[in-house]
């Protein structure tokens, strides 16, 4: 029987990949067929690259599949595309969400990996290359802000409890003091490597100056935001971006019934749902449209931090929506749309 599709599914942990090896047969039949677990290193890669080759026919190309699990695919999917194998990473809510559509219940790394591979042969993916180096650059260095700043703050709360103390040791304090003038040091070091990137880079400067035309959004934020998404490379439109940080709403639903309160799915990129908390927060304060749908959301489910979410969703979808036209933002664009909708309607 001719074979259509080849898939490898792959689980991808700290230290290990569990795989499954799947296929699609003319009379579009799944089969999956074979399992094997890997260490998550170059040599365990090179063998199961080998071992693929050997339980595969090679007129049909393999398409290498797995989920966007933090930092540790990145090892993988950096070797298979410079390698120039055929690559796909899919957000895990979109792989939990497929899984609950299956028979089998039982979640291992071995059935994640089976239904990776199945995933896999049903839906046609988009091909992964890896991030521009522009972007990818940000990335690293946004994210190594991040945990100085984490870190600066576990520190500052150690300082705060060391101070409080009936009979405090003036040595540890000083020691406390000094990690933070050092975190703060590095962290103003990282903001002028940006700042210096940034301005070496036209395009990029342009795109991020009309995207902090929006209110609340600053230039860190911008820049989290291009570097997350890789200069939404991938993203086709704003139900896949929302998905994509975690922002989207699921609702546990039995026949007709909802069963518990809606709650965003938090599954995605945590770097971007916590670089658009402050903006939305300062564009509540300072803009009143947002202030306005703020003060609606509230009157209308009584809780705060869910309108908050919802602004922050509303700020990364214009921020995208201006990247991809190209534009700057425009308060009253609704309201004159409706005008010019109002206009046309009468002649």
């Amino acid at each position: 029987m001719e074979i259509l599709k080849q898939v490898l599914g792959i689980d991808v942990a700290q230290k290990e990949l569990v795989v499954t090896l799947g296929r699609m047969n003319e009379d579009l039949s799944i089969d999956l067929y074979s399992h094997k677990v890997f260490r998550n290193t170059n040599s365990g890669i090179v063998s199961m690259i080998k071992w693929v080759k050997k339980l595969t026919i090679s007129e049909v190309p393999v398409s290498y599949v797995m989920e966007a699990t933090g930092v540790y695919h990145q090892k993988l999917a950096y070797y298979l595309d410079e390698n120039l194998f055929e690559v796909s990473i899919v957000m895990p809510n979109k792989i939990s969400n497929y899984m609950r559509t299956l028979e089998n219940k039982t979640i291992t790394d071995k059935s994640s990996s089976a239904a990776i591979a199945q995933f896999g042969l049903e839906r046609k993916l988009e091909r992964w290359h890896r991030p521009d180096p522009l972007y990818k650059k940000l990335q690293q260095l946004t994210r190594e802000r991040d945990q100085i700043v984490t870190e600066r703050v576990m520190v500052k709360n150690m300082l705060h409890a060391e101070e409080t103390e009936a009979e405090s040791n003036s040595s540890s304090v000083k020691r406390l003091k000094a990690r933070i003038k050092f975190l703060s040091k590095q962290e103003n070091e990282i903001k002028q490597e940006i700042e210096n990137y940034i301005k070496n880079h036209a395009d990029l400067k342009r795109d991020i100056e009309r995207i902090c035309t929006i209110p609340g959004v600053g230039q860190l934020t911008a820049v989290i935001v291009l570097a997350e998404t890789n200069g939404f490379e991938l993203i086709r439109n704003k139900k896949q971006l929302t998905s994509y940080a975690g922002l989207d709403v699921k609702e546990k639903q039995s026949g007709t019934s909802v069963k518990g309160k809606p709650r965003i799915s938090k599954k995605g990129n945590t770097a971007l749902r916590k670089a658009m908390h402050l903006p939305a927060l300062s564009a509540i304060k300072h803009e009143e449209k947002f202030r306005e749908l703020f003060a609606r959301l509230v009157s209308r489910h009584g809780v705060k931090m869910k309108a908050v979410v919802a602004i922050q969703r509303k700020l990364l979808e214009l921020i995208y929506l201006l990247h991809k036209n190209q534009t700057e933002y425009q308060p009253n664009y609704e309201n004159e749309k409706r005008e010019q909708l109002k206009i046309a309607a009468t002649l």
